[in-house]
C-alpha cells in the first residue's frame, strides 16, 4: 500500500465547488483499489441585521413587519466542515466506483451526519445522492449554506439511478425531499421516478429535469381514502459570456412536488380537503445570477423566488392564513482564493417572506468565511 498526495480536484458539493475552489486529497492506493480522502474545515461568521435567522438562513425565522423582536445578533461556527473518501477499482471491463461523505450539519448544526453514500457501476448507481431532479448550473455561488431559493432541489435522497451519456433516470425515496400528503394517514406506495438530461455546446451548459409522484392517504378508521399524482419540471442553465463572467438562471415549476422545489415555503406536496380529496399544492421558482472576475476571486450577484399556491388550501379550512407563500433572496458577495487550498468570502443578503394574508417581513445578513481545502 502507497499514500501520496493528488492534485486531483474533488467538488463534493455545489457549494464546496463555488466557494471552496480546488481541494486536493489524499490518495492511498491498495492493490488495485484507489482510494481518495478529502475534505476542509470551514468558519462561518454571521451577524443578523434583524432577528437571528439560524446557522443557514431559515426565512420562516424573518420576523413580520410590526412584529416586536430584537435587532442584531452575531454567530460563528463551524458545521459545514466536512470529510469525505472515494474509491475506484477495476472491474468488468469497467470501474467499480463508490463515495462516502458527511459534514456537521446534522440537526441543524452540531452532530455528523451523512451526506452522501452510494456505489455506481456500468452507470448503475445505488444509494444516497444528489437527487436526479436537482441540478447546480442554475446555482449562484453563495457563502449561506443554504443559498437561492427557487430552483429544483439541490439536496442528497437515496435512489437507484441509471446513466448512459447526458441522461439519467431515477426511483427516488418517496417521502424525503418531496414530502407526502398532509395528512396523520399519509402513505408511499411508489418510488418517486425523476428524468434528467443534461447537455451542452462551448461555453453554455443545459439541463432539463422532470419528476412524477404518486400522493396517496388511506385512513382506516375513518374509513376514507384517495389518491393523484404530482408532477414537476426544471429547467437550468449557465453561460460563460466572456472569459470573466458568467450568467446563471432556473425555473421550477410543479403540482404535487413539494420540497423538489428547493426551500419552498410550504414543503407538504397535498393536503386532504374537507371533502376527502387529495388536493395538490401547486409550486413555481426561479433563480437568476452573475458572477464576474475580479483580481483573484469573483463578484457575485444573485436572486431566487420561491412562491406555492395556498389560495384554495386556505379557503378550505386545510392551512392558515398565516402559511407562507413566498420566499426571495438577493446574495451579493466576494469569494476569493489568495493561494490553493484557502478561500475567503465576504457576503450580503437581503431575504424576505410573505404569508397568504399579507403579511410580510424582510431581514439583512452579514456573513464572512474562511475555508481550509486538504
Amino acid at each position: 500500500m502507497s499514500i501520496k498526495k493528488n492534485a486531483s480536484i474533488f467538488t463534493a458539493s455545489a457549494l464546496a465547488l463555488a466557494v471552496a475552489g480546488a481541494a486536493q486529497a489524499y490518495t492511498i492506493e491498495a492493490g488495485d483499489t484507489t482510494a481518495n480522502i478529502y475534505g476542509y474545515a470551514k468558519l462561518d461568521m454571521i451577524y443578523d441585521v434583524d432577528d437571528k435567522l439560524g446557522n443557514a438562513i431559515n426565512r420562516n425565522d424573518i420576523r413580520l413587519d410590526g412584529a416586536p423582536g430584537s435587532d442584531g445578533h452575531t454567530d460563528l461556527h463551524a458545521f459545514q466542515s466536512r470529510l469525505g473518501f472515494t474509491t475506484a477499482t477495476p472491474a468488468g471491463g469497467s470501474e467499480i466506483k463508490t463515495m462516502i461523505e458527511g459534514d456537521f450539519y446534522g440537526g441543524g448544526g452540531g452532530t455528523f451526519r451523512l451526506r452522501h453514500a452510494y456505489g455506481e457501476w456500468n452507470g448503475l448507481l445505488a444509494g444516497q445522492t444528489w437527487t436526479n431532479f436537482g441540478g447546480f448550473l442554475g446555482m449562484n455561488p453563495t457563502i449561506d449554506f443554504n443559498g437561492q431559493p427557487g430552483q429544483a432541489n439541490v439536496a442528497r435522497q437515496a435512489q437507484l439511478r441509471y446513466t448512459v451519456e447526458g441522461f439519467s433516470v431515477a426511483l427516488e425515496d418517496p417521502e424525503n425531499l418531496g414530502g407526502s400528503v398532509d395528512s396523520a394517514a399519509s402513505k408511499s406506495r411508489l418510488p418517486d421516478l425523476t428524468l434528467r438530461y443534461q447537455g451542452g455546446a462551448g461555453d453554455f451548459s443545459y439541463a432539463a429535469s422532470g419528476v412524477l409522484r404518486y400522493l396517496e392517504f388511506d385512513d382506516v378508521g375513518a374509513a376514507q381514502k384517495d389518491s393523484t399524482t404530482g408532477w414537476g419540471l426544471a429547467l437550468e442553465a449557465s453561460a460563460k459570456v466572456t472569459p470573466d463572467v458568467t450568467l446563471r438562471g432556473s425555473i421550477v415549476h410543479g403540482d404535487g412536488i413539494g420540497a423538489y422545489q428547493y426551500l419552498a415555503p410550504v414543503g407538504s406536496p397535498a393536503y386532504v380537503a374537507s371533502n376527502g380529496s387529495v388536493e395538490t399544492i401547486k409550486g413555481t421558482g426561479g433563480t437568476a445570477g452573475v458572477s464576474v472576475a475580479a483580481g483573484p476571486g469573483n463578484v457575485s450577484l444573485g436572486y431566487g423566488i420561491s412562491t406555492v399556491d395556498l389560495d384554495d388550501a386556505v379557503a378550505d379550512g386545510a392551512m392558515a392564513a398565516t402559511a407562507n407563500e413566498k420566499f426571495e433572496g438577493v446574495f451579493l458577495n466576494y469569494i476569493w482564493s489568495p493561494i490553493r487550498n484557502v478561500t475567503y468570502g465576504v457576503e450580503a443578503g437581503y431575504h424576505s417572506r410573505k404569508q397568504v394574508d399579507g403579511d410580510k417581513g424582510d431581514a439583512v445578513r452579514l456573513q464572512g468565511m474562511v475555508q481550509y481545502n486538504f
